[in-house]
């Protein structure tokens, strides 16, 4: 099964408030922030290691087809460690790709457009470091 192109970022389309109907256009309009994106895309296992206000720790573990889909965060940066199989991280602004393996650790500042996929063929398991500051989740499809 082909996986769909992760640099493909086309903001959702939207029809606008009294159009005639078929008449729709692409926006630069992102969704709204939510406080807790846990319902937004499936993962194998999360576990939450340390919560307190403006700084969190999560382990994470994705199957070989699952994703972190295309978000960033406002205030906080994002800190991977991956503790078992391949990461590969998906950045804009500028583009860029990293893979990372076991023992390896990428920082996502504040602002950056990022996805996270499993590269490898087996399980990854990676921890995720989230801060300093109010947590939020701006989904951007």
């Amino acid at each position: 099964m082909l996986r769909p192109d992760p640099w493909d970022i086309r903001p959702p389309r939207v029809v606008e408030v009294g159009k005639a109907e078929g008449a729709s256009m692409r926006s630069q309009q992102r969704l709204q922030p939510v406080k807790d994106a846990s319902h937004l895309y499936e993962v194998e296992r999360r576990a939450y290691h340390l919560e307190r206000p403006g700084f969190r720790i999560a382990e994470l573990q994705l199957s070989k087809t699952q994703t972190v889909p295309w978000h960033f965060h406002s205030n906080i940066s994002d800190t991977f460690y991956v503790l078992e199989g391949t990461m590969r991280l998906f950045l804009q602004k500028p583009k860029q790709d990293a893979i990372l393996k076991p023992g390896d650790s990428f920082v996502v500042e504040a602002g950056r457009p990022h996805l996270v996929t499993n590269a490898g063929e087996t399980s990854l398991t990676f921890l995720i470091m989230q801060g300093v500051g109010e947590y939020d989740y701006v989904p951007l499809v």
